[in-house]
């Protein structure tokens, strides 16, 4: 039997995985996205490139009005991809009106599948109480798991983030499922959050949950603030292992799509957040790997 040479083999990994893609989660605060904010094409624009790089991405503080036309720009050539990256939106209440919504959700339909939502109601826990989903994947290795958002009242901020730990005691029993990520505007440093304030915070202190930005980062535009508000939050080892390693970061929009830094201001004093998931590419393609090298092996 000829031995394969190194450099085939290569080839032949690279062919298969070729087709492996990542499946990306961003959060964005956008600061009072409204409908005469989104009459500004550069900012839609920005917004249009930024979201279309994601699978499924929260935004803050965002109008009705706003989101239609987000939606639109958005799906404006996705009948010329097959769908391919056609999005859709989840929000607490109907998009008819010009209601502001603390939490939407814009997902590509082609690699989300939003299996049931619900709206966090227990009197005087929130300022805005968080709008759970619960999502399905074929494209990813965890394939179900539960997004919880926080856009936390700054006065409030501790407070908040411990109480994330009774909406995941809900949403976890309601949906039998313990893969939950955490992520938003949390307030999390500076003035709203000290050192001490941690020791306060069961999403800190139960060593399950998994801080995916650290207290040292700074997730604010402004050079006048050096703060970690935006977080991403993990439940479990399991979730946690299928989370590509170091993926959990602060998008600098000005320097990835190459945008003017007062336009990125113009649109939030936040940077989005991103994480990775694994894909199941890998998984489901490993079969087929071993399959071609053998073949190529008994050639």
């Amino acid at each position: 039997m000829t031995p394969v040479p190194p450099h085939v083999r290569l080839l032949v990994l690279v062919f298969v995985l070729s087709g492996v893609s990542a499946f990306k989660i961003c959060s964005y605060n956008v600061e009072k996205l409204s409908g005469h904010k989104a009459k500004n094409f550069r900012i839609m624009h920005t917004l249009t490139r930024v979201l279309s790089h994601y699978d499924l991405c929260l935004l803050l503080d965002v109008d009705s009005s706003a989101v239609r036309t987000l939606l639109a720009k958005l799906n404006r050539n996705a009948d010329r991809y097959d769908d391919q990256f056609r999005y859709d939106t989840v929000t607490a209440t109907s998009l008819d009106t010009n209601h502001m919504h603390h939490y939407v959700y814009f997902y590509r339909t082609k690699t989300v599948n939003v299996k049931a939502r619900h709206q966090y109601q227990k009197v005087q826990s929130f300022t805005r109480e968080p709008l759970a989903v619960q999502i399905h994947s074929r494209n990813t290795a965890i394939r179900d798991f539960i997004l919880v958002p926080l856009h936390s009242e700054p006065s409030k901020a501790v407070q908040e983030m411990d109480r994330l730990y009774d909406v995941f005691q809900e949403v976890s029993r309601k949906w039998n499922n313990t893969n939950v990520m955490f992520l938003g505007d949390f307030h999390a440093g500076c003035t709203y959050m000290t050192r001490a304030d941690k020791k306060k915070i069961r999403l800190f202190r139960n060593t399950s949950f998994s801080w995916l930005i650290g207290d040292k980062v700074d997730t604010t535009v402004t050079d006048d603030t050096t703060c970690p508000y935006d977080r991403i939050v993990v439940h479990g080892e399991r979730f946690l292992k299928n989370i590509k390693p170091l993926s959990g970061q602060v998008v600098n929009i000005g320097k990835r799509f190459r945008v003017r830094r007062t336009l990125v201001q113009e649109i939030s004093n936040h940077y989005p957040l991103e994480v990775i998931l694994k894909s199941s590419a890998l998984l489901l393609q490993a079969t087929p790997l071993l399959a071609l090298l053998s073949v190529v092996i008994a050639l």
